[in-house]
């Protein structure tokens, strides 16, 4: 599956990759089959420690290090929700961004921003809270709420150079 970019959109292609310079309604215009990516983007900050307890105290430090502190540490998340789809005819937008917004705020920063991770968030109970999981959850509370196009990726940065990606086709 090839992508290409369309100003600052990016679509993707079922062929090879190409840069597609078509003009919305012209002959050149992206095929059926192809969709457009938006993508919106949330900070949170959060708290959160490593810790299974199907290990040892030392078990745990050996495996997580400081992150197993109980105390725990916190992080200024970045995340960045893409929705695809076929732009709507009569409004030319794959999903409005302010609904987009109104639900990152209802169902991620609302429930997770200045929040200690491990204790007052319920879909997490039970789970280590790592980049990867807190990804996973915000995926699991996100899909069901996007009417217009489909949830395609959700990218969580826990920090500058860590961040952790789940995507519609699971690659």
């Amino acid at each position: 599956m090839g992508s290409y970019t369309l100003g600052a959109k990016t679509a993707v292609s079922q062929g090879e990759s190409s840069t597609f310079t078509g003009v919305p309604g012209s002959k050149s215009e992206i095929d059926k089959d192809e969709m457009i990516r938006i993508t919106r983007k949330v900070e949170f900050s959060a708290a959160h420690f490593y810790h299974n307890p199907k290990f040892s105290g030392e078990e745990n430090e050996r495996v997580f290090g400081k992150c197993s502190n109980t105390h725990g540490h916190g992080h200024n998340y970045t995340l960045e929700v893409t929705i695809a789809g076929e732009p709507d005819p009569a409004t030319g937008m794959v999903l409005d961004l302010k609904e987009l917004k109104d639900i990152l705020q209802a169902e991620v920063v609302d429930r997770m921003d200045h929040r200690h991770l491990n204790y007052e968030v319920p879909e997490l109970a039970g789970k280590i809270p790592t980049c990867e999981n807190i990804a996973a959850v915000i995926w699991t509370l996100l899909e069901p709420k996007i009417r217009q196009g489909k949830l395609d990726r959700v990218r969580l940065y826990e920090s500058a150079d860590l961040f952790a990606d789940c995507t519609a086709d699971g690659q």
